[in-house]
């Protein structure tokens, strides 16, 4: 008989980058033939979504040592402990925790959970017999807190969410001739949303009048960053015609945003992956960004990047790649050939060859 095959997350929500590779996951190890849960605590599982995860209290009495628990380590939380004390076969896959310092004025408790969750990856450092992270950027991390032997496996994505049809009543309330500028990801601090705001601002004052800035991404959590962001765009003569936060979305409406979208701007200082740049790349969408973190390695020669954070040179690359000219063909070029780079990578296969020595000879 085949182990389970369960992931412990930290929560589980609607449009979470984490949530999301856990339901695709979970598919792929049912694919295997094995049985698999998503487990979480049960206050931290959406109500609506409860039928879609287990409470880990009710999970722990029933672990079996031949069991393998892939823990997606990403902030603070019970389930790490928890994951600690388990008798059975485990493997880690690391995304990385955002740096406290973001949140302290702003949601302490946040910041709180962030503090707790370094501690933790601190300590599960021998905890597993498998040790992942979707980045390389991310596996420095943990080889610089003594895990060994970690290896790079990059999200697994459902690309083809990003190619069902977009939300059509999006399309067209958006079809209004303005160069539409997009960032997609959680309103959080260390997004640096005002530096977008900001870059925006240039563009739109002296570059192209005739311009909007959209931003998609819950703000639940950092209300107060919302606000803020909010003054900041009046102060700085953004009206509600020219700067849209759209706030959590269907996947749906995301597609029509991405389909209107003439240019994703990413002003981001802490991406453990940035999985939107991706998805631009899946919409033909010129990626600018700011070179951060994992960026670089996500974006892979594609998009542009720029190192330093010069409002003004930024909004006129904004306005040359929104112009239908050789810049954006050779951009988007070079986009299209990272994608394929990595859509040819059968991640399932890389996975499961990863997981094969904690699934034993009837588990493979």
């Amino acid at each position: 008989m085949k182990p389970a095959i369960h992931q412990f997350v930290a929560g589980f929500t609607h449009g979470d980058a984490i949530s999301n590779e856990a339901l695709v996951l979970r598919r792929l190890f049912r694919s295997w033939g094995h049985e698999s849960e998503i487990i979480s605590e049960l206050s931290h599982i959406l109500p609506e979504l409860r039928g879609q995860a287990r409470d880990v209290a009710a999970y722990v009495p029933s672990a079996g040592r031949d069991d393998v628990v892939l823990l997606h380590l990403s902030i603070g939380s019970a389930v790490n402990d928890v994951f600690a004390s388990l008798p059975c076969r485990k493997a880690i896959l690391y995304h990385n925790i955002t740096p406290s310092h973001y949140f302290r004025l702003l949601n302490r408790r946040t910041a709180h959970n962030l503090e707790k969750g370094r501690r933790q990856t601190e300590a599960l450092a021998g905890a597993a017999s498998l040790n992942m992270a979707d980045s390389r950027f991310n596996a420095d991390e943990l080889t610089a807190l003594g895990y060994r032997d970690v290896k790079v496996l990059p999200l697994v994505l459902d690309l083809e969410a990003l190619r069902t049809a977009p939300d059509p009543r999006t399309l067209r309330k958006f079809d209004d001739g303005c160069t539409q500028v997009l960032f997609v990801g959680r309103c959080a601090p260390n997004k640096r949303l005002e530096d977008c705001l900001t870059a925006f601002h240039y563009f739109h004052r002296f570059v192209n009048p005739r311009s909007r800035f959209i931003h998609v991404g819950s703000f639940a959590g950092t209300e107060r960053y919302y606000y803020l962001l909010m003054a900041q765009a009046r102060e700085l003569g953004l009206g509600s015609q020219s700067v849209h936060f759209a706030g959590s979305v269907t996947q749906a409406r995301l597609n029509a945003f991405y389909r209107r979208a003439n240019v994703f701007l990413c002003m981001s200082e802490h991406e453990g992956f940035c999985i939107p740049l991706v998805e631009s790349m899946a919409h033909d969408v010129p990626v600018l960004a700011y070179a951060a973190g994992a960026v670089p390695e996500t974006l892979d020669g594609s998009g542009v990047l720029f190192r330093e954070k010069r409002f003004e040179a930024v909004a006129e690359m904004i306005g040359r790649l929104a112009d239908d000219g050789p810049l954006r063909s050779a951009v988007l070029a070079q986009q299209r050939e990272r994608l394929a780079r990595y859509e040819r990578r059968d991640l399932a296969a890389e996975l499961r060859a990863l997981l094969a020595p904690l699934l034993g000879p009837t588990g493979r």
